[in-house]
């Protein structure tokens, strides 16, 4: 199959499967001198690995990456990094009743309308576990921002009906659900409770903001940095719904309050009073805050009875069991940070060869 690689210039490929031996990426383009170890990596993975609370999947996974080329005593050589998480609790015979029916929200149809098969362990490439690949490469790529003076703080804004508040950073990480509002995340824990009580799973909006990006990242045309950061995002598996900035709300807009007025600051930089573009402008960074949202399905496996077809193309009723996300937005946090960065990541690179004083900067003698 193609469309397994991401980026241009820091370019990442993923592979395997949920039920497969394991889950990998392969990353070409990594500049040579960055120090990294495996915990650097680690600490990303254990954000999205499951079993960590009443609402991610019970299955129990180390998720422990190894790496295996690409770094020589401490730092990055340049040459490909290849890593890999092996897979050590698969249960595949839970998924073999599926193997003759599609399964409502999955992939299940429209993989066999491509392929003429499908792997239905778990979903095999469409499994949430993809992103694992994702999340280690995500890891690197934030890496390399951090020493750029690039941040990303990513956290759930909202979970179904029950939006945060309030914002403490500190907070975004004290709570299971990942939101930086205390009291609205007892608010979703108990409103996730309902859901699990009626055998069904609930949605939510993730927010990300990318600070530190300098003015003029991104590119004009087919590489607009807010269309990039989009198809990363939305190539997530369940995500429906993007927006930068005021995002769907600038129909309800008028041009006057709209617009971001500009002014100098007092270093003679010049500056946004506002933030409504969400910081791209013409689909190139203007220096202020990167804002973006992600809307993040219910998870699609419930087990409430529910109608589908069989291969043999009749109608039956279903109900789903089986080790699943009751909900996906927490654990899907830190995936959509890691496109980000992979994103923003990507789009500097490319860009360093957008001016000759660049360039003659760099050769010079």
């Amino acid at each position: 199959m193609a469309g397994s690689t991401y980026g241009n210039i820091f370019k990442i490929t993923t592979w395997g499967e949920s039920h497969g031996k394991g889950i990998g990426v392969v990353i070409d383009g990594c500049p040579a001198g960055l120090p990294l170890s495996k915990e650097d990596i680690q600490i990303y993975l254990n954000r999205r690995k499951p079993g960590q609370s009443r609402y991610s999947t019970p299955r129990k996974e180390d998720d422990a990456v190894e790496i295996l080329s690409g770094v020589f005593e401490g730092k990055t050589t340049g040459t490909p990094i290849s890593l890999v998480v092996f897979n050590n609790n698969q249960k595949s015979k839970d998924y073999s009743e599926i193997a003759s029916y599609y399964r409502p929200g999955h992939a299940d149809y429209t993989f066999d309308a491509k392929y003429g098969f499908r792997d239905y362990r778990g979903g095999g490439r469409s499994s949430g576990r993809e992103t694992i690949g994702r999340v280690a490469a995500g890891a690197i790529a934030a890496k390399i921002l951090k020493q750029l003076g690039i941040t990303l703080t990513t956290y759930t804004k909202s979970i179904g009906a029950i939006r945060i508040s309030s914002f403490d950073a500190d907070t975004i990480y004290n709570n299971p659900l990942y939101m930086p509002d205390a009291d609205a995340a007892k608010k979703a824990e108990e409103y996730l409770e309902k859901c699990l009580s009626e055998s069904d799973s609930a949605g939510g909006v993730i927010e990300c903001i990318i600070d530190g990006v300098p003015a003029g990242i991104g590119d004009p045309v087919f590489e607009k940095l807010d269309a990039n950061l989009a198809k990363a995002i939305l190539s997530i598996g369940a995500v429906k719904g993007f927006e930068i900035g005021d995002g769907f709300d600038v129909a309800l807009a008028k041009g006057t309050t709209n617009n971001d007025s500009f002014y100098m600051t007092n270093d003679h930089t010049v500056a946004k009073s506002t933030n409504h573009s969400g910081g791209v402008l013409g689909g190139m960074s203007d220096g202020s805050k990167i804002i973006f949202r992600a809307a993040v399905k219910p998870t699609p496996s419930v087990a409430s009875l529910q109608k589908t077809v069989n291969k043999s193309g009749e109608d039956i009723e279903i109900s789903i069991h089986g080790r699943h996300d009751p909900i996906i937005v927490p654990r899907a946090v830190v995936v959509v940070e890691s496109m980000a960065a992979l994103t923003i990541l990507d789009a500097m690179l490319f860009n360093m060869s957008a001016k000759m004083d660049n360039i003659c900067n760099f050769y010079k003698n």
